[in-house]
C-alpha cells in the first residue's frame, strides 16, 4: 500500500504569521516603500510589518546561527576562521514581484543588529549580450536557463562565497534591454548577498555537479497563481508602455504608440508563448527547492507563508 507523499513545509496563515512581527516599530516609512515597491506591485506598509519584518527577523536568525557554527566548527578544527558571506536566493516568476522583495529584504536587513553589509545582485547581468543570442538563436527565449552564462554566475557567487575582496559582476540596462559594455558592479566582502532571478533555484545542468543553489544558505520563492501573474505582466507591460517605453532610448520605444488593444494583445502572446512556458517548464518545477515560500493572493498580497520544515 502506498502512503501519500509529504509536503517539506509547513503552511502558516498570514494573521499567524504577522503574529511573529518583533515588537518594534516599522523601520521603512512610506517614501521608502513607495521607492522599493516594483511596477505593479501593491506593497504598503502594513504588508511590510506583517510579513517582511518577520522575514527579515527569521532570516537574520539563519545567518547568526551560520556565523555561529562556523566560528564553533574553525574552533573544534583549530583552524583561523574568516567570515563566510551567507547568501540568499529569492526565485519567481517575471512580475510575481520578487525583485521587490529582494529590494525589502536589503533594506531590512541591513537594520537588524549590528548593522550588516548587505549587497544585491540580480542575474540580469549574467545574460548572454543580445549579440550572443541572436547567433545561437536565443532572443525568443530570453529568460530561459540557457539565455544565462551559468558559468560566469556560478563563478562570481563561488567567489563572494569564499571571501574574496572584490568581485565584480556585469551590469544588464532594462533600457537597452542589453548587457553595458565596459560597466561593472563591484562586491565588496558583504556580510549577506542577496541573488535575485528567475532561475537561481535550478540544479545543476546536464555534465555539471554544481549549481549556484547549492551556494545559497537560505532561499525564497515568491509564488502566486499562474493566470494572476499572466494578468499582472499584461498590466505591467501597458504600465511599462505608458513610462519607460516612451523613452526614444528604450529598446521597447516602438510599443510607445500602441493602443490599449494592441498592448494587450502583445503581451498576452509574449506571455503564451515565452515567459509562461519558462515558468511552467523552468521555474514553477524549482519552488520545492526552496526553504521559505511567500504564497501571493490574486490582488499582490501575501496570503500565506510556506516554511520548510526543520
Amino acid at each position: 500500500m502506498s502512503h501519500p507523499i509529504q509536503s517539506p513545509f509547513v503552511e502558516i496563515e498570514r494573521a499567524d504569521w504577522a503574529r511573529l512581527a518583533p515588537r518594534m516599530p516599522n523601520p521603512l516609512t512610506e517614501d521608502e516603500v513607495r521607492r522599493l515597491r516594483g511596477l505593479g506591485d501593491r506593497l504598503e506598509l502594513r504588508e511590510v510589518a506583517e510579513v517582511y519584518l518577520p522575514l527579515s527577523r527569521l532570516v537574520s536568525l539563519y545567518q547568526e546561527s551560520a556565523a555561529r557554527l562556523h566560528r564553533e566548527t574553525h574552533a573544534y578544527l583549530g583552524t583561523a576562521a574568516h567570515p563566510t558571506p551567507f547568501v540568499i536566493g529569492v526565485a519567481g516568476s517575471v512580475a510575481v514581484g520578487k525583485s521587490t522583495t529582494a529590494r525589502l529584504l536589503e533594506e531590512l536587513l541591513r537594520r537588524w543588529e549590528g548593522s550588516p553589509r548587505v549587497e544585491l545582485l540580480t542575474t540580469d547581468g549574467f545574460l548572454h549580450p543580445n549579440r550572443v543570442l541572436e547567433e545561437r538563436g536565443l532572443m525568443e527565449r530570453k529568460g530561459f536557463p540557457e539565455s544565462y552564462d551559468r558559468r560566469a554566475l556560478l563563478g562570481f557567487v563561488s567567489r563572494v562565497k569564499a571571501g574574496e575582496a572584490e568581485v565584480r559582476a556585469p551590469v544588464y540596462s532594462h533600457l537597452t534591454y542589453d548587457i553595458v559594455p565596459g560597466e561593472e558592479v563591484v562586491v565588496r566582502r558583504p556580510d549577506i548577498l542577496i541573488v535575485e532571478g528567475l532561475n537561481v533555484l535550478q540544479p545543476p545542468p546536464a555534465g555539471s555537479h554544481l549549481a549556484v543553489s547549492d551556494l545559497f544558505d537560505f532561499s525564497i520563492y515568491v509564488d502566486a497563481r499562474t493566470s494572476a501573474i499572466r494578468e499582472w505582466y499584461i498590466d505591467r507591460f501597458w504600465a511599462l508602455k505608458q513610462s519607460a517605453f516612451q523613452d526614444p532610448q528604450s529598446y521597447f520605444h516602438r510599443f510607445a504608440d500602441m493602443t490599449r488593444t494592441q498592448a494587450r494583445m502583445y503581451s498576452e502572446d509574449v506571455w503564451d508563448s515565452i515567459n509562461g512556458p519558462n515558468l511552467v517548464e523552468h521555474i514553477l518545477p524549482t519552488r520545492p527547492r526552496a526553504d521559505l515560500v511567500l504564497r501571493k493572493a490574486d490582488d499582490h498580497t501575501i496570503r500565506s507563508v510556506l516554511l520548510r520544515k526543520l
